[in-house]
């Protein structure tokens, strides 16, 4: 997501001249280009896919919704153990329309794990619980801390159900580290992602990620804390941001991996 205006063929050649060994995909270019044409696309260039990105979306009251929800949760589970990646990443969903119910809205999502988790893990696919967060509680994802986060993973086996650790989302949290520290005792860091926070966000918060060292987060530090937890996996650099995606992607790419070099390792 972090280089989206490249397509896919694009994105592998530019990954193998940078020396990136890995990439996290999405679900929409995946399908748009064909998930079996993308599995051997990626698979031919050496490359691994760290995760797929998203599952999730499992709030819903309507006994319709929900069951559409499922059944997309199953085919994006299907989808992950087609590119080769254990990995499927989860935003919870937000409230539904008209419902102040949070309690509520994480039920829903424990109840629907408990129908796709095992699902799941017949195909060798891991769900990672994503917080978002808090300023999307409302509308995206109703799970905001990753104590939150753990609190529904820690109902299931930890090699079905872990989570998501994003710096652009926990940042802020002071009790994140000993919940990274919980996670990892319990082998539930499923996967870790960087971003920056930048001040002032822009009017679409949503792309409003900031490239690695522009802002506020202590990159290195985070690495530490998941390194410490026992987390030796991929890192992926995931940034929204409208800026980036108007600049050419290769050009993006390359300096991406310069700020990674320079603050997280």
């Amino acid at each position: 997501m972090t280089v989206k205006q490249l397509s896919l063929p694009e994105l592998v050649d530019a990954c193998a001249e940078s020396g990136v060994p890995g990439v996290g995909l999405w679900r929409e270019p995946v399908r748009s280009y064909g998930v079996g044409a993308a599995a051997k696309l990626v698979r031919d260039a050496g490359l691994a896919v760290t995760t797929l990105c998203r599952g999730g979306f499992l709030t819903a009251t309507d006994p319709d919704e929900r069951a559409r929800s499922l059944d997309d949760n199953r085919e994006a589970v299907d989808e992950a153990a087609a590119l080769g990646t254990d990995t499927l990443v989860l935003v919870s969903g937000g409230l539904p329309a008209g419902s102040k119910d949070l309690h509520g809205a994480r039920e829903r999502i424990a109840d629907a794990l408990g129908e796709l988790a095992p699902y799941a893990a017949e195909r060798g696919v891991r769900l990672a619980i994503e917080p978002l967060h808090p300023m999307f509680a409302a509308d995206r994802c109703v799970v905001s801390t990753l104590a939150q986060a753990l609190d529904l993973a820690e109902r299931f086996p930890a090699d079905q159900v872990g989570v998501t650790v994003d710096t652009y989302h926990i940042w802020w949290d002071d009790t994140a580290p000993r919940q990274i520290a919980r996670a990892g005792a319990g082998g539930r860091i499923h996967t870790f992602q960087l971003a920056d926070w930048v001040t002032p966000l822009p009017e679409g918060v949503l792309n409003g990620r900031g490239q690695l060292g522009d802002g506020a987060v202590d990159l290195r530090e985070w690495r530490g804390y998941v390194e410490a937890a026992g987390y030796s996996g991929p890192i992926e650099v995931e940034l929204f941001n409208d800026g980036l995606w108007a600049r050419d992607g290769r050009e993006v790419l390359a300096e991406t991996v310069a700020r990674f070099v320079a603050h997280a390792l």
